[in-house]
C-alpha cells in the first residue's frame, strides 16, 4: 500500500529533468522493479522472456528498459534492496500472497476460456520477485556498473536515511512510506512517462504545521503497511485528530481508538534497521557488450526485446561523458 492515503497530505510538485539533471538518487529497488515487472509481463508475450528451463526473466526486459530513464537525464541510480522482513509486516505479506493465489485462479480460468485480455491483466497481477528475478536484477546491474546497496531491512527505509545523510540527493520511490521514513527529497513516477514528481518532507510538515513525529502517528491511525488503521478513520480525520491532542496515545486515550502494535509500528518509521556499510560510486564504468550477452544468450531474451534499451543506455552514457567502456 504504502500509505496511499498520505498523498492527500503529501506537499507534491512537478520538476522538470533538468533541475535534477547530475543528481544521485537512491531507488528503492523492489518498488522500482515490481512495476517494470509488471508492465512487461503485461505487454510482452512470455515467449520473450521465459528461458528454455521455463524460468521467467521479465525483470530482464524492465531494467533494460527502466535504466535509460535515468541515463538519459544524467541521474545516477543506486538500487537499495531490501533485507529482511520485519515481523510487522507478515500480515502484509501474507494478505498479498493471498491476493496473487486468487489472482492466480482467476488466471487460469481466463487462460481456460481464452480470454486472452483478462488472461494479460491477471499475469501482470500473480508477479512476485523470485530469487532468481533479484539474483539476474544484480547480474544485470553489476555489469552495467549501477551501484547496489542491502538495506538491512526495508529498502526505502535505507535509502531515506542515506538521502537524510547527504550520500544521495534523493531518495526514489512511488510510494509515500519515504516521508515517513524521514527522507527529505522523494522523487517520484520514475517509472512513469513525463516528468518526475518532487515529494517534499519539510514543506509537507510546514504546510500542515506539524512534526514528522506527528506525520507518522496520522498515518499509524490511517493504516500502514505494519498495520491495520482504525476503521473509517482518513488522513483529514487523523490529522485533525492528532492536532487536537497532540499525538498517537493522545488521540487513542480521547477517542477510545484501538491500533494494535501501536508502539512498534511507531518505533519502526522513527527507527529503522538501517546501516552504514554501503558506499556511492557515481564513476560508472559499464560493459554494455557483456550486459547484452548475460540477457541475450546467457539468459535466451529475445534480442529485439531490449536491443532499443540497450541502444539508449549506449547513447546516453556517450552523451554524458560516461563512455568509458569503448
Amino acid at each position: 500500500m504504502g500509505n496511499a492515503d498520505l498523498r492527500g497530505l503529501a506537499v507534491l510538485s512537478e520538476v522538470s529533468w533538468d533541475a535534477v539533471s547530475g543528481s544521485v538518487v537512491a531507488v528503492d529497488a523492489h518498488n522500482w522493479l515490481y512495476r517494470y515487472l509488471t508492465t512487461t509481463v503485461k505487454w510482452t508475450n512470455d515467449e520473450v522472456y521465459t528461458t528454455e528451463a521455463g524460468e521467467e526473466v521479465a525483470n530482464l526486459v524492465g531494467v533494460v528498459q527502466g535504466l535509460p530513464k535515468f541515463l538519459d537525464h544524467d541521474l545516477t541510480p543506486v538500487f537499495v534492496f531490501d533485507g529482511g522482513v520485519t515481523g510487522l509486516k507478515d500480515d502484509e505479506v501474507a494478505r498479498r500472497r493471498e491476493q496473487r493465489e486468487r489472482a492466480e485462479k482467476r488466471l487460469t480460468d481466463a487462460n481456460e476460456r481464452g480470454d486472452a485480455v483478462e488472461a494479460a491483466r491477471l499475469e501482470a497481477r500473480t508477479q512476485r520477485l523470485t530469487d532468481v528475478i533479484l539474483k539476474t536484477t544484480r547480474d544485470l546491474l553489476g555489469l552495467l556498473d549501477v551501484p547496489v546497496v542491502d538495506a538491512p531491512a526495508e529498502g526505502e527505509a535505507q535509502a531515506a536515511y542515506m538521502a537524510r545523510r547527504g550520500d544521495v540527493d534523493y531518495a526514489g520511490s512511488e510510494d509515500y512510506d519515504s516521508l515517513l521514513f524521514g527522507a527529505p527529497l522523494t522523487l517520484r513516477r520514475l517509472t512513469s512517462k513525463g516528468k518526475p514528481e518532487l515529494m517534499d518532507l519539510d514543506a509537507t510538515l510546514d504546510h500542515h504545521g506539524i512534526t514528522l513525529e506527528q506525520l507518522i502517528d496520522v498515518a499509524v491511525l490511517c493504516g500502514t503497511d505494519f498495520n491495520p488503521g482504525v476503521d473509517g478513520v482518513g488522513p483529514k480525520t487523523a490529522l485533525q485528530a492528532v492536532e487536537t491532542h497532540g499525538n498517537l496515545w493522545g488521540v487513542l486515550d480521547a477517542e477510545g481508538w484501538q491500533v494494535e502494535h501501536a508502539d512498534r509500528v511507531r518505533d519502526l518509521f522513527r527507527d529503522p534497521p538501517v546501516t552504514d556499510d554501503y558506499a556511492v560510486d557515481t564513476d560508472l564504468d559499464p560493459d554494455v557488450a557483456a550486459a547484452r550477452t548475460y540477457v541475450t544468450e546467457e539468459w535466451g531474451v529475445d534480442a529485439d526485446e531490449v536491443a532499443r534499451g540497450f541502444d539508449r543506455i549506449e547513447s546516453a552514457l556517450v552523451q554524458t561523458g560516461l563512455d568509458r567502456w569503448t
